[in-house]
């Protein structure tokens, strides 16, 4: 979090993380077509060939004043696959808050806790504790056949239950209510 007293602004860093496919750049997309264009920028994204995010997904959101200065909310997405760890770890650096985005298919558990602990280990690593920083875990892709119930898929990764959103990106289901959430906790450490 960043304060810029003479601008009056307040600078938050939020980031979505999550194993490749996983719908971090899905949720961007449908934010940024739900939000008036005089509150948010362009979407900019840098992807592969093959639609892949390459670097990362970026926004920004202005939103009413908060204890008189005004919130400017940074929105990242990081690249899912492994390959990318360094740039993932870049893009966590000063983050205020996490929405983890999990992929609720039975066959990408694996997955999306090998993720959830590359996450922690890079916050470690840049002297980050993940418990000091607002966190929302997104059970993405619930409309799919083999999804695993919100809360059961909350257990398995070990995030409290409250923490969890259900949600189908791709609908646009549970997109704006991740970012509420997380933007709740995140103001509620101010």
């Amino acid at each position: 979090m960043f304060i810029n007293s003479k601008l009056r602004e307040l600078q938050i860093k939020l980031v979505y993380y999550g194993p490749a496919l996983s719908g971090k750049t899905t949720n961007l997309e449908k934010i940024h077509a739900q939000v008036s264009p005089k509150r948010r920028s362009d979407l900019v994204s840098v992807k592969t060939r093959e639609d892949r995010t390459l670097f990362f997904d970026f926004m920004q959101l202005e939103l009413s004043e908060i204890k008189g200065l005004q919130p400017k909310f940074k929105l990242y997405t990081v690249p899912g696959q492994s390959y990318y760890a360094a740039t993932r770890k870049l893009v966590l650096r000063d983050v205020d808050g996490i929405v983890f985005v999990a992929d609720s298919s039975v066959k990408r558990l694996a997955a999306n806790r090998r993720a959830l602990g590359d996450m922690a280990k890079q916050l470690k690593e840049l002297g980050r504790q993940p418990k000091e920083i607002a966190f929302v875990l997104q059970s993405n892709k619930q409309d799919l056949p083999d999804a695993v119930d919100p809360e059961l898929l909350a257990r398995f990764l070990k995030i409290p239950a409250h923490l969890n959103i259900p949600a189908v990106a791709l609908q646009g289901q549970g997109t704006a209510e991740t970012l509420r959430k997380l933007i709740s906790l995140v103001i509620s450490r101010i």
